[in-house]
């Protein structure tokens, strides 16, 4: 389904406004960095001031991406003022812009762009394509149809999200559109080596030992078909580990033999626990993540919960539950 406003539109924002503040989902990933530099690189080429910001540390291994160094953690660093011209990237709703709504003017305008089918259409122009299978696909669309000049960097930005958020061109998202757009981006000069590389190929040592911790905690409900993974607050610290380390622990439980449904449970303070919920082919987890206050994809989504990790796990689990009874039946 398509909720978007037409292009058209969206280039008129795009070339009347001066001042951007340009936001990422809490916890960034991949396509909603690549998202943000790529719209931030391109703003500024045509002479646009640009304020790069996300609630929580952007992981140093999109470091290689244009105006990576800009980015600002709101944590940490905060944000002088307020904004009238906003874009999100990547965040299917308000919850997911975190503290940085303290930043947005009450009347600013704001443009949403995202892909997420859970998306609640918050802004005052909303680009949202749910067939797109990144964010970084939207903008690609949106710079075709500006007929935006492609290079190197923005090429880099849009790939980078596109390779990211299909888990390196695996995941049910991927169609020969896809992969028509990887060859457009490759054709500007990257090395999709390279990228892969460092999104998808490197580790640090916290990682290492946060998987480690993660894996030793398997366990199994519904008859083997719920795989789940669960890491306190306690292992975290210990560790010393930033949220970005946790990245694609879900899918180990996830792609487990005869498992239909992976979870991730990962305390990140005490009594706020973040789940992550990845499915093969019969449970939308979207469904299950919006039951919950959160969203996402049928495929692959997210909520947090204000709860002890038992209490977390067992909401969740039950839900699950009766959501696989009803696909058998």
């Amino acid at each position: 389904m398509n909720h978007s406003a037409n292009f058209e539109q969206v280039q008129r924002f795009l070339e009347k406004e001066d001042n951007f503040l340009l936001i990422s989902h809490v916890n960034p990933d991949g396509d909603t960095t690549s998202s943000l530099l790529a719209m931030g690189y391109y703003l500024k080429k045509i002479g646009k001031k640009v304020t790069f910001v996300n609630e929580g540390k952007t992981s140093s291994q999109f470091s290689f991406l244009p105006h990576f160094d800009e980015i600002i953690n709101y944590s940490a660093d905060g944000l002088s003022g307020t904004f009238d011209t906003v874009i999100t990237l990547d965040a299917a709703d308000w919850n997911r812009l975190g503290k940085v709504v303290q930043s947005i003017s009450e009347g600013a305008r704001i443009l949403n762009i995202d892909h997420h089918p859970t998306n609640t259409l918050f802004g005052h122009i909303n680009l949202v394509i749910d067939s797109g299978a990144a964010t970084a696909e939207v903008l690609y669309d949106l710079f075709t149809y500006m007929k935006v000049e492609w290079d190197t960097p923005l090429a880099l930005c849009l790939y980078t999200g596109l390779l990211t958020d299909t888990g390196g061109f695996r995941y049910s998202n991927v169609n020969s559109k896809v992969f028509k757009i990887a060859s457009h981006l490759i054709s500007h000069g990257i090395s999709p080596g390279e990228v892969a590389d460092a999104v998808l190929e490197t580790t640090t040592e916290a990682r290492l030992q946060l998987l480690q911790k993660s894996l030793s905690t398997l366990e199994k409900a519904g008859n083997g078909k719920i795989a789940f993974f669960t890491l306190s607050y306690e292992d975290l610290s210990r560790v010393n580990g930033e949220p970005e380390d946790t990245e694609g622990i879900v899918n180990y439980a996830r792609n487990l033999e005869g498992v239909e449904v992976g979870l991730f449970f990962k305390e990140v303070a005490p009594n706020e626990v973040k789940v992550s919920l990845r499915s093969k082919k019969s449970v939308d987890v979207a469904k299950i993540a919006k039951l919950l206050g959160g969203g996402g994809h049928a495929r692959a989504s997210g909520c947090t919960l204000y709860s002890s990790l038992t209490e977390a796990k067992n909401k969740v689990i039950s839900l699950i539950l009766s959501n696989l009874e009803e696909s058998v039946s």
